[in-house]
């Protein structure tokens, strides 16, 4: 197929993916501010979209620590959660309100059952923190954690998993009876999911981002089989929420993050 048909029949996908999802594809030179879609005051709903604010490691970012500063938890917001809520409301019965930031120090992160913390390579979790983690997934929490890439941001969060959960080992998530791969949607094919910014090396051909390191799926289950924590490692599922509407960004990734996510979410609700 010549390449000029190629990106035709990719335009055409990406239409009707966003279709499905009622998002509009963005126009050149379009704002991108969201909030008041974001903040849409629906407070009572059944499931928020609950992000984790977190100290970042000493040198590597903007101290958003309890606040609103330039912290690495607030990569990709608000973007990803205004258009993935809209995803959630269009393909599935939640009821999916407001978006919500908590950090380990508030007792309102017990009102959630879901927890997204991205760039999880960069956060400093205390002690205080780790325990309070480890409560709130005992409880019924459920994290899922995003955007980290290559050996030294998996070692933070790897040590971070190893103070909240020292008797429990992080495992791959390979699909087969993963219940978490089939709980609406049926995964059965590990796509990498990358940033905006890997876009340069895509192999349309292929189907796949040229350069980058191996992507793993990987989870932390309890004794009794319930997955606490979902690691998307060496990938950017929020990216892929973000742009959902961009048009050079491919349509497969973004289908197969919309899918992981509200998977998640129906996961964390039911278990």
């Amino acid at each position: 197929m010549r390449a000029p048909a190629r990106k035709m029949k990719a335009a055409v996908a990406l239409l009707a993916a966003l279709a499905v999802l009622g998002i509009a594809p963005r126009a050149p030179g379009q704002p991108r501010g969201q909030e008041d879609d974001f903040k849409d005051g629906r407070e009572g709903a059944e499931f928020h979209f609950a992000r984790l604010i977190y100290q970042d490691l000493p040198g590597y970012g903007g101290g958003g620590f309890r606040g609103r500063g330039r912290g690495w938890w607030r990569q990709d917001w608000p973007d990803a959660e205004v258009h993935f809520r809209q995803g959630i409301l269009r393909l599935t019965r939640i009821d999916a309100g407001a978006g919500v930031e908590v950090d380990l120090f508030d007792g309102r992160v017990f009102d959630y059952p879901w927890l997204y913390a991205t760039q999880a390579g960069f956060w400093d979790l205390g002690d205080k923190e780790t325990a309070m983690l480890r409560e709130y997934l005992l409880r019924g929490g459920f994290l899922v954690t995003d955007d980290f890439w290559d050996a030294d941001e998996w070692e933070v969060f790897r040590g971070a998993m190893a103070r909240t959960f020292p008797e429990y080992r992080i495992v791959e998530i390979t699909g087969g009876d993963d219940e978490v791969l089939h709980v609406l949607y049926d995964v059965d094919q590990l796509t990498q999911i990358p940033g905006l910014r890997h876009l340069y090396g895509f192999d349309p051909v292929a189907g796949k981002i040229r350069g980058l390191p191996e992507p793993h799926w990987r989870g932390i289950y309890d004794d009794k089989g319930r997955l606490l924590v979902a690691a998307n490692f060496n990938q950017d599922v929020g990216d892929a929420w973000e742009h959902a509407d961009y048009p050079d960004y491919p349509e497969p990734m973004t289908a197969l993050a919309y899918r992981f996510g509200i998977n998640y979410i129906i996961y964390a609700m039911t278990h």
